[in-house]
């Protein structure tokens, strides 16, 4: 049938997932399945625990506890449709479907740098006023920071897929990607894109800088506390903890800088090395998270078994 102005308006896309792989789907799948899933249960198992153990009902726990409910939003954004498109060859994504998914993407990945600053500030808050560690941070004063931080990535992000909706798509709907990310998306658009191109690389210096200095910061301050502490082994279990911490920031913030400027000026990296450190960048650290700061959190740990084997682990 011939195509309605409907359709020309808002039309199907075309995920093309990793160009060049395509006969290795069915093993593709594997590795991402395995990542997920362990992002999907090791994330439920911490707001399992921490809202079953009265005792973690602190302000830590409780950025931990939105920070594992941003990381299995960012995750399922994605991966779902991705398997879908290793076993069944599912390809489409309709057009509003893709500008939420693009929505969703970009609005959860603002969120987890903001968590990841705030988490920090907890830490530096912890260290320097232990004594006055709950009555800084109370329930209120949490409810505030991160009804700003929603506030601030959905105002900020918001404006980045009704921008690119509003472009014309008169010629290819075929993204070089696995998932509608913003930029494989408005290169598609039949006309200029430079405002498009600039708001949203301006959005991620922003966000990125300003939480990544924030970090920076706060752990140089943090750092220097831990020096001071008379004892060795407290130092070293210090240094333990923020050096997995840190690896789990860097490694976020590097993947995701690697993707915005591979897109504007990095036209010689293969497609499927692109697309395959972007999927990346939303799934690794969502797989991680679990494992760092509550795999490797006694507190956690011990709730998690005490409510497995229905009594206290010594």
């Amino acid at each position: 049938m011939p195509p309605t102005n409907l359709s020309v308006a808002t039309p199907d896309f075309f995920l093309m997932g990793f160009p060049g792989l395509e006969a290795y789907y069915v093993w593709l799948s594997v590795p991402f399945l395995v990542m997920y899933s362990v992002a999907v249960v090791g994330n439920i198992i911490i707001l399992c625990v921490v809202k079953l153990e009265e005792s973690l009902h602190t302000p830590m726990f409780s950025f931990l506890c939105v920070l594992a409910l941003i990381d299995l939003g960012l995750c399922t954004s994605t991966i779902p449709k991705m398997l879908q498109m290793f076993w069944l060859r599912a390809n489409v994504i309709s057009f509003q479907a893709c500008f939420v998914q693009m929505f969703v993407i970009h609005f959860l990945s603002s969120l987890e740098s903001s968590t990841l600053a705030v988490m920090a500030y907890d830490r530096y808050v912890a260290i320097y006023n232990p004594l006055r560690y709950t009555t800084i941070l109370t329930n209120a004063y949490i409810i505030k920071i991160v009804a700003v931080l929603f506030v601030r990535g959905f105002i900020l992000t918001g404006l980045i897929p009704v921008l690119a909706s509003r472009l014309p798509f008169c010629s290819s709907t075929i993204i070089s990607h696995c998932f509608c990310d913003h930029m494989a998306v408005v290169k598609l658009a039949c006309t200029d894109i430079t405002i498009n191109s600039y708001y949203g690389l301006a959005i991620a210096f922003f966000v990125i800088g300003t939480d990544l200095f924030f970090i920076i910061f706060t752990y140089v301050m943090i750092m220097r506390a831990v020096l001071k502490l008379a004892s060795k082994t407290a130092r070293l279990k210090a240094f333990n903890t923020c050096g997995s911490h840190l690896f789990v920031i860097l490694y976020f913030y590097t993947t995701m800088l690697f993707s915005f400027i591979t897109y504007r000026f990095g036209q010689s990296v293969p497609a499927h090395v692109h697309a395959t450190f972007t999927v990346l960048y939303l799934l690794v650290p969502p797989m991680l998270n679990p494992v760092i700061y509550g795999v490797r959190t006694k507190e956690i740990r011990e709730g998690f078994l005490k409510h497995l084997f229905g009594k206290k682990i010594k």
